[in-house]
C-alpha cells in the first residue's frame, strides 16, 4: 500500500492525527529530501511523544523520479510505503504525480491524505470572492517564456495564484506595475509560520511597502481577475508582450497603449530579458 502524505507548510501542529497514525505504521518513507523527513519525524516524536518504526528512507525527487519508477515492481508496495514531500501537498508543485500515474497503470493501491497547501490557503486569505480560481505555480524565471506565462495569467477573468521566490518577488511586482498597474494583488508571506504576513494593494504600493521592510521568506501571490474596464487595454498589452515582434516594433506598440515613450518601453523590454 502507498500513501501520499502532506506535511505542514509551517507550523508543525498543522499535521493531522490521521497523518501521524500513517507515519507510525510506515515501513518505508519515500522522501523529497531524506534529511527533512527525518527531522519531521524527530519533531513529531518530541512534540507528540510518538514512536516511528521506519526502516528505510529513500530519496525520491524530481532529479531521480524517472529512474526510480523505471525499476519499480508492484511487490515493493506489499509493505507500508509513504511518500512525503518537504512541505505541503505531494503532486502540487512537488514531485509525486509520476508515481501516482505508475501505480494507477500497474494496479497498485494508493491513497492521498488531505492536508495543507499554500495556494488554497492563500486564496482563502485573499478575500477575493470569485467562485473559481486558477493555480499557475511558479512562472518561468526569465525571457519570453516568463512574459508569455505572465501575460496568460493577466488575461484570466478569475483570480490566479502564483508562487514566487523572495529573490524574484521584486521583479514580479515591477512586471505587474508595468503591465497591470491597477490590478488588485494579495500577497501571503511564510504561510502558517512565525512570520506569516498578508499584504493587499497594487504592485506599486506593495513594492514601496516591501522595499521598506525587506523581502524575505516564501510567497504566494494572488492576482485578481481582469475586469471589463481594464480588460481591453490589458489584453492588448499582453498580446503585444507575448508576440514575436522585434523589440523595437514591440516598444512602439507598447508606447501607443501605455502612453510611455518608445525609448522607455524599449528599455523595459530589453531589461526584462536579463
Amino acid at each position: 500500500m502507498l500513501t501520499f502524505l502532506p506535511t505542514p507548510i509551517g507550523n508543525i501542529e498543522d499535521i493531522t492525527i490521521r497523518a501521524i497514525g500513517v507515519l507510525e505504521k510506515a515501513d518505508v518513507l519515500l522522501c523529497e529530501d531524506t534529511r527533512v523527513a527525518k527531522r519531521l519525524l524527530q519533531l513529531l516524536s518530541e512534540r507528540f511523544s510518538k514512536t516511528f518504526r521506519v526502516e528505510r528512507f529513500i530519496p525520491l525527487h524530481s532529479h531521480n523520479e524517472a529512474e526510480f519508477i523505471a525499476d519499480l515492481t508492484p511487490d515493493f508496495f506489499d509493505q507500508n510505503v509513504v511518500y512525503v514531500s518537504d512541505a505541503g501537498m505531494p503532486c502540487i508543485s512537488d514531485p509525486g504525480a509520476a508515481l501516482a500515474r505508475w501505480c494507477r497503470q500497474n494496479g497498485v493501491a494508493y491513497t492521498v491524505l488531505p492536508g495543507p497547501s499554500a495556494f488554497a490557503t492563500a486564496y482563502a486569505a485573499s478575500g477575493f470572492e470569485a467562485i473559481r480560481f486558477l493555480f499557475f505555480g511558479f512562472l518561468p524565471h526569465k525571457g519570453d517564456a516568463r512574459r508569455q506565462a505572465l501575460a496568460e495569467a493577466l488575461r484570466q477573468p478569475w483570480p490566479v495564484v502564483l508562487y514566487e521566490a523572495p529573490h524574484r518577488l521584486e521583479k514580479l511586482l515591477k512586471e505587474l506595475e508595468q503591465e497591470a498597474p491597477k490590478r488588485p494583488l494579495f500577497l501571503a508571506k511564510e504561510i502558517s509560520k512565525r512570520y506569516e504576513r498578508y499584504y493587499f494593494g497594487t504592485a506599486q504600493n506593495l513594492l514601496e511597502t516591501l522595499k521598506a521592510q525587506g523581502i524575505r521568506g516564501e510567497w504566494a501571490v494572488v492576482l485578481d481577475g481582469v475586469t471589463p474596464d481594464e480588460g481591453d487595454a490589458e489584453a492588448a498589452l499582453a498580446e503585444v508582450l507575448s508576440s514575436d515582434m522585434p523589440p523595437r516594433k514591440k516598444a512602439k506598440a507598447m508606447a501607443r497603449l501605455t502612453g510611455k515613450s518608445v525609448k522607455e518601453c524599449y528599455r523595459e523590454l530589453t531589461k526584462s530579458v536579463d
